[in-house]
């Protein structure tokens, strides 16, 4: 069983705030970067009192920083089609919409996209593809290919419909990294509701695509709830257990879950009424983000340009270790924003460079690193390394060799004397001395024109 719905619903009646001494007792079980089970997640989703919030948004970053240190991975989704054959409520590639027209980026035009965010900085982009008939697997395999053939893009993940084994193997064939699927919900009456049409309708094949593509070779897999569309404490607790179903089933949590909070779209038909009832406030978000940490420590918890600057840079703080940069929704987006249908509204509009600014004003160390996937650090063999708190010198060397890289092609003007500040500060965090040599060495290759350089 994947989630037992019924015990959601039992473990959720619990209301009644932890004393401190139970806090501290689940809070120091989590310190050992074994996770946290469901009724103690349910536990921590009863946390208001300010000063018990503050101890879990500190004791999740601690495990974050212990995990994987101060590095942030940042990375652009890139959007092939906003053609889709469902009518999710809350969506504004939604078949009925016709607020704007619909757009399908052929090879030309992907290859486009990913060189403009190449030239951004972005090493790693995330594909993201609705259930359109005429971008299946085929066009995805050709679309990844182009993409390595023509660029420097080095790793692309991919958001897209469930599949069937045979299709996702295909598409492992052709290089993708993490396969990310989006439950949306995890509550079926609510689902039903949210998706009357189309395959997307169908909750069961949505919820075991991940055994689909683990089975297909995908050693990591993305999931992640809407906040917004039901009660945010039982999708949390169902996108734990979840994680922990496949931790159990494979020996690997889900590698990322993400955050996404509803956001307005133009020609969805959620209403307000809707939103008001279920609407996840900032400080709930940050309460999510630090229990997802907590929960499953391995994965990395991805915040999106849904949220503004501000609530971006207290995520952060809540545990929050991936975060997309300057994204568009649109198809075609970054050449020529403003065209075509937006999947959704974003609030943090900024570009690359001001997000990798604020990382480092926020003490924390920018990654473009894309390591991982092309050394065999992935799956099992990943979630051994994090649990054991390996993953850390890694991180820390792969995210200074990237960012020097970034600096040595990117126009900073004025802002190389921080950028080398955050450098030099992350190279003297290095405590053992032969990963610091490494690290220097590949500095130099750097500096002699060589790229692409990891530990």
């Amino acid at each position: 069983m994947i989630i037992d719905e019924k015990e959601i619903l039992r473990l959720i009646e619990d209301r009644e705030e932890p004393e401190r001494e139970e806090l501290l007792a689940i809070l120091g079980k989590a310190q050992g970067l074994g996770g946290i089970v469901p009724h103690e997640v349910v536990r921590l989703l009863n946390v208001t009192e300010p000063e018990h919030l503050s101890l879990v948004y500190e004791r999740a970053d601690r495990v974050k920083r212990k995990v994987f240190g101060d590095r942030v991975v940042l990375f652009a989704p890139l959007y092939l089609s906003n053609h889709c054959v469902n009518s999710c409520r809350y969506c504004g590639f939604r078949s009925p919409n016709r607020e704007l027209p619909r757009r399908r980026l052929d090879e030309k035009e992907v290859v486009e996209e990913a060189r403009t965010l190449e030239g951004m900085g972005f090493k790693r982009l995330l594909l993201v593809v609705g259930e359109d008939p005429e971008a299946g697997v085929d066009y995805l395999v050709k679309a990844i290919r182009a993409i390595h053939r023509e660029t420097g893009i080095r790793i692309v993940h991919l958001n897209a419909p469930p599949m069937e084994v045979e299709a996702l193997r295909e598409l492992k064939r052709a290089g993708y990294g993490v396969f990310q699927v989006f439950q949306e919900t995890y509550h079926r009456p609510t689902y039903k509701q949210m998706h009357p049409k189309g395959p997307k309708s169908d909750y069961i094949r949505r919820l075991t695509v991940m055994d689909r593509a683990i089975e297909a070779g995908f050693d990591d897999v993305g999931i992640g709830a809407l906040l917004g569309l039901y009660d945010y404490r039982f999708d949390v607790l169902a996108t734990v257990m979840h994680s922990i179903y496949l931790f159990r089933s494979y020996g690997t949590h889900a590698h990322t879950i993400s955050i996404p909070r509803m956001r307005p779209a133009r020609g969805a038909v959620l209403t307000e009424q809707r939103l008001t009832r279920y609407g996840v406030t900032d400080q709930e978000l940050k309460k999510i983000a630090a229990i997802y940490r907590l929960s499953v420590p391995t994965a990395g918890v991805v915040v999106s340009t849904r949220e503004g600057a501000s609530l971006r840079r207290e995520l952060l703080k809540a545990g929050a270790s991936q975060m997309s940069a300057a994204s568009r929704t649109d198809p075609g987006g970054y050449r020529q924003g403003g065209k075509t249908l937006e999947q959704f509204s974003t609030d943090d509009k900024r570009g690359l460079v001001e997000v990798m600014l604020d990382v480092i004003e926020e003490g924390r160390l920018p990654s473009l690193c894309a390591t991982c996937y092309r050394v065999g650090r992935v799956g099992r063999r990943f979630t051994s390394i994090t649990s054991q708190g390996l993953m850390k010198g890694f991180c820390q060397a792969n995210a200074i060799i990237t960012l020097r890289e970034y600096m040595l092609e990117a126009e900073l003007d004025g802002l190389k004397e921080t950028f080398e500040n955050a450098l030099k500060r992350a190279l003297e965090e290095i405590k053992e001395e032969r990963v610091r040599e490494y690290v220097l060495k590949k500095l130099k290759e750097l500096e002699e024109g060589r790229r692409d350089l990891y530990l």
